[in-house]
Parts: C-alpha cells; sequence; structure tokens
C-alpha cells in the first residue's frame, strides 16, 4: 500500500517528502482518446511497467461479428512508478496527466490494482461497468420498477433502490442488484 510515513526528527518534512518521491506506487494516467494500447506498449518500450486491463467485446455488423479486446477503463493506463519519474510517464506520446488532487498525483491502492491483475490473468469475466456512488441519483434498467428514478442506497452491504413520492414526501427502499441500475 502507498501511505506517506512521517518521522519525529527535526527535519521530517524531507524525509517524507524524498520517501513519497521514492516510493514506486500505481498512479492512473490518463490517455488521448483511443490511445490506450499505443501508451501501454510505449511505456513497456521505455521500461517502465504499465497495466492496460483489456476486456473482450463481439461487435455485430451486418456482415460479420468481430471480437474486439477493448480497454476496461478507457482513457486510462495504470502506471506503476515513483513519483520522481512520473516526467519519463508524461513524456510518452499519447499521456495527458497522472490523475491526482490538488495538483499531485493521487496513487491507486495496491490491493486494488493486484487484486485486478490476478481475476483477470484467473480468466476472470469483466466488463466496464458505470461508476455508481452510493447516493447518486439512478434508474432501473430491469424488473418491475424498469423506468423508475430514485437513489442508489447501501444498508448493510445490500444496494437498495430509494423511490420517493415528492408529492406525499414518502419514499420506500427495494432490495436491488446493482447491474439492475443506470447512473444519471
Amino acid at each position: 500500500m502507498c501511505v506517506t510515513t512521517t518521522f519525529a526528527k527535526e527535519n521530517f518534512s524531507e524525509l517524507s517528502l524524498h520517501d513519497t518521491l521514492a516510493r514506486v506506487c500505481w498512479y492512473a494516467a490518463c490517455t488521448s482518446a483511443n490511445h490506450e494500447k499505443t501508451v501501454a506498449l510505449e511505456l513497456g518500450r521505455r521500461g517502465m511497467e504499465g497495466f492496460l486491463p483489456l476486456y473482450s467485446s463481439v461487435r455485430r455488423w451486418e456482415d460479420r461479428q468481430v471480437r474486439l479486446e477493448l480497454p476496461l477503463f478507457p482513457g486510462y493506463v495504470l502506471v506503476h512508478v515513483a513519483l520522481r519519474d512520473r516526467l519519463q510517464v508524461l513524456q510518452v506520446p499519447g499521456v495527458a496527466r497522472l490523475v491526482g488532487f490538488g495538483g499531485l498525483p493521487a496513487a491507486l491502492p495496491d490491493e486494488q490494482v493486484d487484486a485486478l491483475r490476478a481475476g483477470l490473468r484467473g480468466q476472470l469475466c469483466a466488463e466496464p461497468h458505470p461508476y455508481l456512488a452510493i447516493g447518486r441519483r439512478v434508474r432501473m434498467v430491469r424488473g418491475p420498477l424498469r423506468g423508475t428514478e430514485g437513489i442508489l442506497i447501501r444498508k448493510k452491504g445490500v444496494f437498495r433502490f430509494v423511490l420517493s413520492l415528492e408529492l406525499i414526501a414518502r419514499s420506500v427502499a427495494v432490495e436491488v442488484d446493482a447491474a439492475d441500475v443506470e447512473a444519471l
């Protein structure tokens, strides 16, 4: 895990800054549109560890079917580097920036990236899904409430769809599968 540690010494700022810059972590590199594969290949060519998770998708046209390998996270390539080496990543053609906050790149949790890599190596069937934040407005796409809009919440580890009747200021929560809703 990439966590900055501080030391109880007079110049702890220098130590923690040095440690932060030297620690190798996973970062998300934002790429130009449809340049994910090119960026991943170029990172490898330059000796940097990149990770581009792909999924298989069948596209149908009138006269044929084509199986495509598409990025699981369109517009992003994950890169495993020390923060001090970020300039090398930013110099790769097709990389726009490293995702972060306040002008500083933010590290991704190693556990999440490792789990994703292990799952994809184990032939886990993955496909992109819209990011659904708890409390976000969603629309039901399957089931008896199909087409109904509400709010997605989580209670006791279960997703619930909250349907509000504004006229009478009352709501009802229904357990749902996250795959049955789409973000608005």
